[in-house]
């Protein structure tokens, strides 16, 4: 690979473009974790051993996990999900065994900042609620029901954390 800029996304400080001809290397990091990909194997590899003789890194393959998502392949393409991030949401607030609800949120719900009583821990709610934003990535379908609860974050009441059950 020639010397040349591998200038950061304006949007996106954590990703790096290298753009050279028909060459086009794309690097993602995240604390000690590196994704790269490319239109061009042997450019991916001579890059490769480029960070490996700077920083000893190891190559673990393929995207297989990284942040909670998995990736997996197949002949029309990457498919992204995160099946286990939310096994793991529904195993930290014990509802592993719950039954689907038919819809995520009431349609005319009546949810606002003076519902009934406080939630006796509201660290419990904002986790869960963080988390549920983390899962619109691959779940734009719950994006409105995760804004609607997140708007109670600051006081969170009880009919607030019933609603986020739901949701799970």
């Amino acid at each position: 690979m020639s010397s040349g800029a591998f200038p950061f996304c304006l949007v996106e400080h954590s990703l790096f473009v290298y753009a050279k001809g028909d060459i086009i290397l794309t690097v993602l990091v995240y604390v000690d974790d590196i994704i790269l990909t490319g239109n061009d194997d042997g450019q991916c590899k001579l890059f490769k051993e480029y960070l490996h003789n700077c920083f000893h890194i190891k190559d673990l393959g393929k995207l297989k996990y990284f942040l909670g998502i998995e990736v997996s392949r197949s002949p029309k393409g990457l498919f992204l999900n995160q099946r286990k991030y939310v096994l793991d949401i529904l195993k930290e607030v014990g509802l592993t065994n719950a039954k689907p609800s038919s819809t995520l949120m009431e349609q005319r719900h009546r949810l606002s900042e003076e519902a009934d009583e406080p939630l006796t821990d509201p660290s419990q709610y904002r986790r869960l609620v963080g988390r549920l934003l983390y899962l619109i990535i691959t779940r734009p379908d719950i994006t409105y029901a995760v804004h609607i609860l997140s708007q109670f974050m600051q006081s969170p009441k009880q009919d607030h954390w019933i609603h986020a059950i739901r949701m799970l």
